[in-house]
């Protein structure tokens, strides 16, 4: 007779070892599913037997096979990601870190036997290994070796996790470890920019050269490196729409059907902004009214801003070129091209516009994103609020 699902056996096989056999719901194909234990004690195979059942009444299913880690990340990569709402991306993200870290320190073991000291050392390696490739396997490593930081552990301890809810939810693994353990703190890092001084200096010096437009364009709305580079000429009126972003997709067959994009060149793209308050309008005010003006007189349809060769930019090439900027103009390397975007919400913060505002013009989804973008607070704004408390206590 058939046992129901939940039902189990214990029993001593002819080998000497001690079997449980518990009975699962049918597979999608109507066939009959069976979790089997195996043990050389039977007190230890009783609490298995227990500790499956619980599992299994908490859970309504069990994985019925030791599926490694690796295998199951392969396949969560491969063939369950490209049919979410997972932007390329974000895919090939997820690829780097699965194939360059997770799978190399915790592919072999069993998925159903993971536990927190593995997620533990997962961390430890990653934290211990050198940051220049040329320095990993080596024994003894010269003083002074950076080593990888922490941002690569917690982006691991989050692919993973996602990873196995996805097994979780199809009955691949009993429990997500990495749960239990907390991801290491991230690792403070002040993003640099320019000072409202230091800006106007750039523009002027920006005034003799021909790509002026372009990187007066990054000081003067605070948008994204690809929602400039994306920017098409048809979305230049009284505003700027950017509602479109110039990326580089290594692998566009992973996007999913909603997947909003137009091919450019090789593996660039123009893409719809991740979110709602990405894509935004953003009022065009002078100087820069002119400016793009000058720059876009006889200019038809297509990209305002292109290489020499009337290319798209590579986003990787105009971070560059923006460091080279810097170089020309006497300013600090210390501030990235996305930089410039935190230098337009100092000059803002600066010229008095409310933080509501300033979030919806760079299009942050919360004030506290726009807060964060600030070097330091306005001192003379501080001492002014002081000076007026104080006022008023004297009255």
């Amino acid at each position: 007779m058939t046992r129901g699902k939940g039902e189990g056996a214990l029993f001593k096989a002819a080998d000497g070892l001690w079997t449980v056999r518990i009975e699962l719901p049918r597979g999608p194909d109507g066939k009959r599913r069976q979790k089997v234990i195996r043990r050389k004690d039977k007190k230890q195979a009783m609490v298995e037997m227990a500790k499956a059942k619980a599992d299994l009444n908490k859970l309504g299913n069990l994985p019925t096979s030791s599926l490694t880690l690796g295998r199951w990340l392969r396949r969560w990569i491969d063939d369950i990601l490209p049919h979410e709402k997972i932007r390329p991306s974000s895919i090939a993200s997820y690829r780097s870190t699965v194939d360059g870290w997770i799978i190399p320190i915790l592919g072999r073991h069993k998925i159903d036997t993971l536990n927190a000291d593995h997620i533990r050392q997962m961390f430890r390696e990653i934290q211990s290994t050198p940051k220049s490739q040329k320095l990993r396997g080596q024994k003894d490593l010269p003083p002074g070796t950076i080593m990888v930081g922490p941002d690569t552990a917690i982006k691991a301890h989050a692919v993973l996790s996602s990873a196995l809810k996805t097994a979780m939810r199809e009955g691949k693994a009993t429990r997500n470890v990495c749960e239990m353990v907390n991801p290491p703190s991230k690792a403070k890092v002040t993003q640099g920019s320019l000072t409202s001084d230091q800006a106007r200096t750039l523009l002027q010096h920006l005034a003799a050269r021909e790509d002026r437009a372009l990187w007066s364009t990054y000081l003067l709305t605070g948008a994204r490196r690809g929602e400039i580079l994306g920017l098409e000429a048809d979305r230049v009126t009284d505003v700027l729409d950017l509602s479109w972003q110039l990326l580089r997709i290594t692998d566009i067959k992973t996007a999913s059907a909603d997947y909003e994009y137009r091919h450019v060149r090789a593996n660039l793209y123009l893409t719809r902004p991740k979110s709602r308050s990405g894509a935004r309008f953003v009022p065009l005010v002078e100087p820069l009214k002119s400016i793009l003006a000058l720059h876009m007189q006889g200019q038809g349809s297509g990209l305002v801003f292109t290489r020499d060769d009337g290319s798209a930019w590579d986003p990787d090439s105009a971070t560059d070129a923006w460091a080279n900027l810097l170089k020309d103009a006497g300013m600090p390397s210390n501030v990235v091209l996305h930089g410039a975007r935190h230098t337009a919400v100092e000059m803002m913060d600066a010229a008095g516009v409310d933080w509501d505002t300033i979030k919806d013009i760079v299009g942050h989804s919360t004030t506290k994103m726009s807060l964060e973008y600030r070097s330091k607070p306005d001192q003379k704004r501080l001492t002014a609020a002081m000076e007026q408390t104080s006022r008023m206590l004297e009255a």
